[in-house]
């Protein structure tokens, strides 16, 4: 399995310094994409990866997504600033069941631009969606610019789905990446999210995967 699909994660309230540098240590060993961290280890991060060709992956408003659009372009900018590559933000929910979509693709499309060359990824926490809102949800993101669709943050009621992974990757076709996280624990169960559709994996399971 191609290691180049997963984004290695530590996003638990408790990590530690100690912890986060320990997941780096094992991305760099195994050649993963990324290290999926909160945006208070970025720039620690982006310390301990220096030369090894794994990228740092950042968190904006996570896991609820419901601050304001400011928060999360500024979220975004310092974590770009601080040496993020990948950033994976979380979309206004409420706003989408709402049918707020102006809301939801600004939310988007002005984290988007703080981005910059940093590559952005959509979660859209399927397991609170109805289909359509999931369908509405991948389309709205596409429309805003965003690099990828995410399944999941992997702390609301449920993770990634073959159904929803097929699903997104319905929606976006090839322009777009499906990253499918939350629940991903085994080599069977991401080998199951690949052959639905996705091309990126996020989990904390990854050296047991791979190994």
């Amino acid at each position: 399995m191609d290691r180049k699909l997963f984004d290695h994660t530590i996003l638990k309230a408790d990590a530690t310094k100690e912890a986060v540098k320990k997941v780096c240590r094992e991305a760099a060993e195994y050649g993963f994409m990324s290290v999926c961290v909160n945006g208070f280890y970025t720039s620690f991060v982006r310390e301990q990866l220096k030369g090894s060709g794994v990228k740092v992956c950042t968190v904006v408003g996570f896991p609820l997504g419901q601050m304001s659009t400011r928060a999360k372009a500024a979220e975004a900018r310092i974590a770009v600033e601080d040496g993020a590559d990948e950033i994976d933000m979380v979309i206004n929910v409420g706003a989408l069941k709402d049918g707020d979509y102006e809301t939801v693709r600004e939310d988007i499309r002005q984290v988007k631009e703080a981005c910059k060359d940093a590559l952005l990824k959509v979660i859209i926490e399927t397991c609170l969606l109805t289909q359509d809102e999931k369908r509405k949800a991948c389309e709205l993101a596409k429309e805003a610019g965003a690099d990828f669709v995410k399944t999941s943050t992997g702390f609301s009621a449920g993770g990634a789905t073959q159904e929803d992974v097929s699903l997104m990757r319905s929606i976006v076709g090839d322009s777009m990446g499906v990253k499918a996280s939350g629940g991903i624990r085994d080599r069977q169960t991401a080998e199951k999210m690949l052959k639905a559709g996705a091309s990126r994996l996020g989990t904390s399971a990854t050296t047991a995967i791979c190994s």
